[in-house]
């Protein structure tokens, strides 16, 4: 049998970090969004025993490393299926190391996939608390849409769907080490945090211009010096009309909103001149899984 689906990536409309608990891990408090770029998941399986996969990246694991494979091996073992040989094909469009969760995608969708081609209709709780295991970023991307993600990312609220607008997303050709941010980040010392009240009530009167002005993320103060070209990108999207413009994530991508298409488009045009890995999208609602 086999069967395909999107795995869609997300983005941060914000990003606070509340405290630093107990275990070392970090109390975050985000409103995430799905959006339309994607990955293109392909599961089959046949009779016989292992779990491959392939992406086209050299540079990407094709072992447990890989979270798609983590995620068929939490799925086995959950439900006790075993027996089966299983091929997974990945189609990366979403950028890696890049904020915008494209291994926690991939991840999620081929939970929903096995779960879907062996009828086990776990549901989505039991999605999410099996993807936790595998990544802070899978729960959400188990349904997507418009979330207030909490915790370490798994403790998730249902919001508003955000208003209809068009979103651009450009990636600087460099990473930034997740790790090494949060260990620049002093809870008692951030001065600025976004207005997550805020932006939840804009969503609630579907006001595109509340939400865009409120964006913010608080890795922007702690970035490394050689990530300027990350606030370059977000005064170009300024000086474009953009309604608001943020990094997604431990970046260095940035996204911005856009009530314009003919804007958001001419956007995307002058800034794909000179970053390969720039796309032009638009938000996706929840998958609908209860």
């Amino acid at each position: 049998m086999k069967e395909t689906a999107q795995a869609y990536a997300k983005i941060n409309i914000s990003l606070d970090i509340v405290s630093k608990m107990s275990d070392g891990y970090h109390n975050m408090k985000m409103v995430m969004q799905t959006v339309s770029l994607a990955d293109e998941i392909a599961i089959e399986c046949t009779k016989g025993e292992g779990i491959k996969v392939k992406s086209g990246l050299q540079f990407l694991p094709d072992d447990e490393r890989n979270i798609a494979v983590k995620a068929a091996l939490a799925f086995y073992t959950h439900t006790g299926i075993w027996g089966q040989k299983t091929y997974i094909h990945i189609q990366k469009s979403i950028p890696v190391c890049a904020g915008l969760g494209g291994g926690s995608a991939d991840g999620a969708c081929v939970l929903r996939l096995l779960d879907k081609m062996y009828q086990t209709d776990l549901g989505r709780k039991a999605l999410e608390k099996i993807g936790y295991e595998i990544g802070a970023d899978v729960p959400f991307c188990i349904d997507g849409g418009t979330s207030l993600a909490e915790g370490r990312g798994e403790l998730l609220t249902n919001l508003p769907p955000l208003p209809k607008c068009h979103i651009v997303i450009c990636k600087p050709p460099f990473a930034v080490r997740t790790p090494e941010l949060f260990k620049r980040v002093r809870c008692d010392k951030i001065r600025a945090r976004p207005d997550t009240d805020g932006i939840i009530e804009a969503l609630e009167q579907d006001d595109l211009s509340g939400v865009a002005r409120r964006m913010y993320n608080v890795f922007e103060d702690v970035l490394p010096k050689g990530a300027k070209e990350i606030s370059d990108i977000k005064s170009k999207m300024y000086d474009h009309n953009a309604l608001g413009a943020v990094m997604t994530g431990s970046g260095p991508t940035v996204i911005g909103i856009f009530d314009n298409e003919a804007a958001a488009q001419e956007t995307y045009a002058y800034l794909k001149r000179d970053y390969e890995e720039c796309f032009l999208t638009e938000a996706v609602e929840r998958l609908g899984y209860q």
